[in-house]
């Protein structure tokens, strides 16, 4: 019997040992690794990390953009808590972009390519240097779907830190953000802000390092990657410069090594319900149209068949309870102050509207994180409780019709109303757009035309936030719809459109719509009308010819190249074939 013990832990022991160092062992063990150990010596490897499992650590840190100034030091934080866990923490650097500079000019075509560009780096380093598991720390908004895209694809044990929100802005007493910028361009236009207010404001609106404060898209995806189980409980509801953060930091460190141990990896978390997850608390907050774009890429790089038609079916049931802005009153800095994202997953997760089952980063399921979950204080009105939604289905409203048979994304909170009819006002790019719209040619009743700002024909797909900013600002907000194969910021507001697919370069209808042309909306019945007659929609598809392409070599050309649907997740991995 005692023999039998003893070959048992063996067994269990080599196990282990496999699970700790599965990929790291192929790149040191062994006299003919010789060279590979000498190189890692070179960067602080002693002898006995050689037999610890090795952590890749992720930093997204650059002087780009104010959401991931501190990063570098929280990537500091998560390598001691590998290291303290008896892991041996490896850390390397990916880029970023930043929305808010770019925003309404040529450059923000890169934006979302760069969330390919991370995770394919990611997934460079971490598969060429034979890490066992992967922490990254990601700030701005496509850090975390290009974070997660490359832990799903790598399928190594992995844990997502969210750099956290930065805290308001103070402009005479009154909180303000990186919107309040754009949405004072659009007040200096119609001549409600001086020049002097103008200056004040952007100099105040940003006080330090952390994403941009409402539940916008970085906000909105640090919380879907939370409900989703790839980080640890309120991850996502933290302020950016914190000890909250800094002690986030080091218990992913350690979560990671957890994870190794027990050979838990990303696709047994990153499940067809832990999605469902994601979406229900992204509708909860009333977060960014962006979360049906990047969710449905992250699912597609883990083999999970997710469409847009699941955030349909889960938007009926999921009432929106979070009182945040764009379209609401508050920061995500107040619902830090009531205990963050945490409550509120107690609130869904009892009414039956999340998946208690799912597994989740720490080594738990999502219902035994949130067993001692505390409740909202008495009081405060950052969440509404399901007797009294902000809307008592979801915001994000997958339309269809004539003008986007393949689907279209709309953000509609509801104050905007659930109809629309207008004659459209078309331009072939956002800067047309903005200029139309500051020098008073949009005009109430209009329905405001983007196109060919999709992901091939930007390419790219463009946030169109500087526009719906400046209709808010210029006090359209009510009176004009907008609809574009682009897409919009977490920060846009208003009767918006986006994600039209077929896009207008792969000639969708949008491609054809004329000046004057009668557009319907129906967020009730989730449809986009063309009210033209059908032969006459058939005669102009057949008359149109496809533009060149605006970039013939370099990274736009490639990913136009590669690009699919923005109803696909606007993936380039997919269908891939020599």
């Amino acid at each position: 019997m005692k023999k039998s013990a003893t070959k048992s832990s063996v067994k269990s022991a080599a196990k282990s040992s496999s699970l700790e160092r599965k990929w790291s062992s192929v790149v040191v063990d062994g006299a003919e690794r010789a060279a590979s150990r000498a190189m890692l010596h070179a960067v602080g490897f002693k002898r006995d990390d050689f037999r610890k499992s090795q952590v890749a650590v992720c930093s997204t840190w650059s002087q780009v953009t104010p959401c991931n100034i501190h990063i570098d030091q929280l990537a500091v934080s998560v390598a001691l808590g590998v290291n303290e866990a008896g892991g041996k923490a490896v850390v390397f650097n990916t880029i970023t972009v930043s929305d808010g500079i770019s925003m309404g000019s040529e450059g923000m075509k890169y934006s979302l390519v760069s969330r390919e560009v991370i995770a394919d780096s990611i997934e460079t380093v971490v598969a060429c240097e034979g890490m066992d598991g992967l922490v990254a720390v990601g700030g701005c908004d496509k850090n975390m779907p290009g974070c997660l895209i490359a832990m799903a694809r790598l399928n190594r044990p992995s844990v997502f830190v969210y750099g956290g929100t930065i805290l308001p802005g103070d402009f005479r007493g009154k909180p303000v953000d990186v919107v309040s910028c754009f949405e004072a361009v659009g007040l200096h236009a119609a001549g409600k802000m001086s020049d002097k207010d103008l200056a004040d404001l952007e100099e105040v609106a940003i006080p330090g390092a952390g994403s941009c404060g409402g539940m916008y898209t970085a906000n909105t995806m640090a919380s879907a990657v939370e409900a989703l189980g790839m980080s640890l409980p309120n991850s996502s509801a933290q302020a950016a410069v914190s000890q909250d953060k800094t002690k986030d930091c080091e218990e992913a460190g350690k979560a990671v090594l957890n994870l190794i141990q027990r050979g838990i990896r990303p696709r047994d978390i990153m499940t067809k319900k832990a999605f469902e997850n994601a979406i229900t608390l992204v509708i909860a907050l009333g977060g960014s149209t962006n979360a049906v774009l990047h969710l449905l890429a992250m699912a597609s790089a883990a083999e999970v068949k997710l469409t847009i038609d699941d955030f349909t079916r889960i938007g009926k049931r999921v009432p929106v309870l979070a009182d945040l802005k764009p379209s609401g009153k508050y920061v995500m800095a107040k619902l830090v102050e009531i205990g963050g994202t945490v409550p509120l997953m107690k609130m869904l997760l009892d009414a039956g509207l999340m998946h208690g089952d799912c597994l989740t980063v720490t080594g738990k399921t999502l219902a035994e994180n949130l067993r001692n979950a505390p409740t909202y204080p008495a009081g405060q009105d950052v969440i509404r409780g399901f007797d009294n939604p902000i809307k008592k289905d979801s915001h994000l409203v997958i339309f269809r019709g004539n003008l986007a048979p393949a689907g279209a994304v709309g953000k509609i909170s509801g104050k905007e109303g659930l109809q629309f009819n207008g004659k459209a006002i078309c331009f072939d790019s956002e800067e047309k757009a903005l200029a139309a719209i500051l020098d008073g040619r949009v005009k109430k009743g209009h329905v405001i035309v983007i196109r060919f700002e999709g992901p091939r024909g930007g390419p790219g797909m463009r946030e169109m936030l500087s526009p719906t900013s400046a209709i808010m600002g210029k006090g359209l907000g009510k009176d004009v719809a907008l609809i574009t194969d682009g897409r919009f910021s977490g920060g846009s507001h208003g009767f918006v459109v986006g994600h039209v697919t077929p896009e207008a370069y792969e000639g969708g209808p949008l491609a054809i719509v004329k000046n004057g042309d009668p557009i319907v909306f129906d967020a009730e019945k989730r449809e986009i009308t063309l009210a033209i007659p059908a032969s006459e929609i058939k005669a102009r598809l057949k008359a149109w010819k496809r533009p060149a392409p605006r970039y013939p070599r370099g990274v736009l050309a490639k990913y136009a190249a590669t690009v699919r649907s923005a109803s696909e997740g606007a993936v380039t991995d997919l269908g891939l074939h020599v």
